[in-house]
């Protein structure tokens, strides 16, 4: 039985008494319920010998030790501040030795193990000091990666510091990345092969900070949870979210119940019971969650990175968050004041949760700023009916939407700053507002945006709830034309401004525009980038990438405005975006051009090329001897490669299979010996099932073969999948050879230079179905 089962078996009759603190009598013995008795495993288990018709405690809790009943420490009277050092990466039963284990080190700043109980050597690593207790590591250099065997306790010492930086090797100077110095650890946490454990590190005091370490592998099966329309995986349930969480580090309070549903907005107990206390002011910095020190795909992800369930004032600062299966942050019913600042996060959301940062709950002041959120499978930043205002600013949110098609930035809610980001290749809009049920009072301003598949800023409409618009917007908004609209529609309806003509004649450098807003807005006036015309374009007639702001102007209280710009030229093509305090930011306007329509657009830089797809680089080495004389420029030629372009699959399968891989390592060699190519996967079926099951069938197939390359090395930001379903087979015949051949995944090379590529077929791989009799 899970260890959440049992908690929340443990917790229910408590849950049933008035008080903690009531006593009640059983057959003349009292027994004070308190959850923070020191005593409080070995009193709830000696009632297991009790006899009495007022009370029956669950017979699964009398069947089991204290050790399997209890896996959260309970709360103690503060011990003495202690400094731990850990010299063992073993993990196992509490015992006197020669080494002293990550799990002791807890005890002993828990207070629930004593030094007495210690060998003379362990007793050696462990010393009275000042202020808060540390826990500091001394492993021996080729033991570093602690294996465990069961989950940890809790971290229940208020002001505890888990340091992995104090291992000897560890170089704070020192960063694998460029874009974001964060340093390499040597110390790393997993569990032991075959074991699954749900939690690396568990905080439920305040002030824990936990710095320098690589933590991954931390997952869950015995709870299920659907994965959005992915039905099931080749009829097994794949664990990617529970109700109470799993991941690398989970900030709560005390024994979280298995399900807070009952617990959400506007039950009267929310946010939680009185004393279900949040941990306050805790600090998770420098560490790399879901990343081996190798930088490789783990063998077993983890489910989250950080799963803020319950906390007030958290930091998580300078991580590389990495390869889970859900969600690198999450806050779930509680997390105001969290900071998410200076992190790398990429590749996140593989199998489940697919959004980069998932934000709900109760997160008033919360800011998520200078961050690289880059190919993570859906949103960049996930904004679900939270409860409070968040700043999300000075982030660099680039080439997300892998998996699935979202905006990367989706906001529900009221009084968000969506600020000073820079937005890019994205497969959906750049920011989206949702009203549902109202979300008003959002400000989207000096942001970039570039390569996106959908409009820079649209507010979506309750008349629009398909998933497709839910997560990737409805397209440009008609002109408010009631009071209604300003309930329905995200931001209030505030209308994009209009230009009073499609065409602008300069001056010199200089030219003057004018059109028509919302009285009492401020119109900002930005130049375009990626605007396209014809078959090819990515975006709806009259709309590009709001790439960089020029300049502002109020409107005036007719609805008015009028500014002149400077530094334009004939060919610019310009739009603007309309902000009004009381309502928020508008979609952009019809874009109008600088000079005649017929001139060739003049585009930034930036959106005439395509470049290779990266979220990371190494820190730059020193600068090379510059050649004498400049190389002459040789334009590319095509590509030819012999490379399969598609593997196959068993029927209503979606593995790969070995004669598979096979033909995807050919693939893998490819796509590392010419990093300007990039692919999209395309997952295909046979026609025989529903269009709805088809379809998740073609997913699980594309998110099968593009795991496998990635954990082969193939970067995530080169990969896109698409699921097609039945809809493009490759024959019409209904033979068994016909459906081996539509069972398929697909595999679409595109050079970034725009040069051909000459790809081939197989069939190596088929995989028929077995003859019917």
């Amino acid at each position: 039985m899970s260890s959440f089962k049992v908690r929340w078996l443990l917790d229910f009759p408590l849950r049933k008494a008035k008080d903690y603190k009531q006593k009640i009598e059983f057959s003349n013995q009292k027994l004070q319920f308190n959850s923070l008795t020191p005593n409080l495993s070995q009193n709830l288990l000696s009632l297991c010998t009790l006899r009495s018709s007022r009370f029956v405690f669950p017979l699964t809790l009398c069947l089991l030790t204290p050790e399997v009943a209890f896996s959260q420490t309970p709360s103690l009277p503060l011990p003495i501040p202690l400094r731990v050092i850990v010299n063992s990466n073993q993990d196992g039963n509490i015992q006197p030795d020669a080494q002293l284990t990550l799990r002791e080190a807890i005890e002993l700043v828990n207070g629930t193990l004593t030094v007495a109980q210690l060998s003379d050597v362990e007793k050696a690593l462990v010393q009275p000091t000042t202020g808060s207790s540390r826990i500091e590591f001394k492993l021996p250099p080729t033991a570093t990666t602690i294996l465990l065997q069961q989950q940890l306790p809790d971290l229940a010492s208020p002001g505890l510091v888990i340091d992995g930086a104090s291992q000897p090797g560890y170089d704070a100077s020192g960063s694998a990345t460029a874009e974001i110095a964060i340093p390499i650890p040597v110390v790393a946490i997993a569990p032991a092969p075959g074991k699954e454990i749900f939690r690396g590190l568990t905080v439920v005091a305040d002030g824990v900070t936990i710095r320098g370490l690589s933590i991954f592998g931390f997952n869950a099966s015995p709870i299920k949870q659907q994965l959005g329309n992915l039905l099931i995986y080749d009829g097994v349930p794949k664990p990617v979210t529970l109700t109470t969480p799993p991941g690398d580090i989970v900030i709560s309070h005390r024994l979280p119940p298995p399900n807070t549903k009952k617990q959400q907005p506007p039950n009267s107990n929310f946010p939680f019971y009185n004393r279900d206390v949040p941990p306050k002011n805790v600090v998770i910095e420098n560490n790399w969650l879901g990343l081996p020190i190798d930088e490789k795909v783990p063998e077993e992800t983890s489910a989250f990175g950080v799963y803020v369930f319950n906390s007030q004032g958290t930091t998580i600062r300078r991580n590389r968050i990495y390869y889970h299966d859900g969600s690198a942050i999450i806050t779930s019913v509680r997390g105001e004041n969290t900071l998410v600042q200076e992190n790398i996060i990429v590749s996140n959301g593989l199998a489940g949760m697919p959004d980069a940062l998932r934000i709900e709950g109760v997160v008033n002041n919360s800011q998520i700023t200078s961050n690289l959120i880059c190919a993570n499978d859906g949103a960049g930043v996930y904004l679900f009916k939270p409860e409070g205002n968040l700043q999300i600013r000075d982030n660099r949110i680039t080439y997300n939407g892998r998996r699935l098609r979202r905006a990367a930035v989706f906001l529900t809610g009221s009084n968000h700053q969506v600020t000073n980001n820079e937005i890019s290749y994205q497969t959906g809009p750049g920011v989206v507002v949702t009203a549902f049920p109202q979300s008003q009072r959002n400000i989207i301003q000096n942001n970039t945006f570039a390569a996106l598949e959908g409009l820079s800023i649209d507010l979506n409409g309750q008349r629009n709830l398909d998933v497709n618009e839910w997560q990737r917007g409805d397209g440009p908004n008609p002109k408010r034309n009631s009071g209604n609209r300003r309930l329905d529609t995200g931001n209030a309806a505030i209308n994009a401004p209009e230009f009073t003509t499609r065409e602008f004649l300069p001056t010199g450098n200089t030219v003057t525009l004018q059109g028509k807003a919302d009285p009492g807005s401020e119109v900002t006036i930005y130049r375009l980038g990626d605007y396209q015309q014809g078959k090819q374009a990515i975006y709806q007639t009259g709309y590009g990438a709001l790439s960089q702001p020029l300049t502002s102007v109020a409107v005036d209280e007719k609805g008015n405005f009028s500014v002149t710009v400077p530094n334009v030229k004939v060919g610019d093509i310009v739009s603007a975006i309309a902000t009004d305090p009381k309502y928020g930011t508008s979609e952009p306007a019809i874009a109008a051009f600088i000079g005649q329509r017929t001139t060739t657009p003049s585009l930034p830089p930036a959106s005439r090329q395509n470049p290779v797809p990266q979220c990371t680089s190494r820190p730059i080495p020193p600068e090379p001897v510059p050649p004498t004389t400049p190389p002459t420029l040789i334009p590319p030629t095509p590509i030819r490669i012999r490379v399969p372009r598609n593997v196959h699959f068993a029927l209503d399968k979606s593995f790969i299979s070995p004669a598979s891989a096979k033909v995807l390592d050919r693939v893998v060699e490819v796509l590392k010996q010419y990093p300007s190519i990039i692919i999209e996967i395309q997952g295909h079926t046979d026609p025989r099932a529903s269009d709805d099951y088809n379809l998740a069938l073609g997913r699980r197939r594309a998110l099968s073969t593009r795991n496998y390359l990635l954990r082969q090395g193939v970067p995530p930001e080169r990969m896109t999948i698409r699921s097609l379903g039945e809809t493009q087979r490759v024959s019409e015949g209904s033979t068994r050879v016909d459906y081996a051949r539509d069972r398929r995944a697909e595999i679409i090379f595109k050079d970034v230079r725009g040069v051909e590529i000459i790809i081939e077929g197989q069939e190596q791989d088929l995989q028929l179905e077995p003859e019917r009799r």
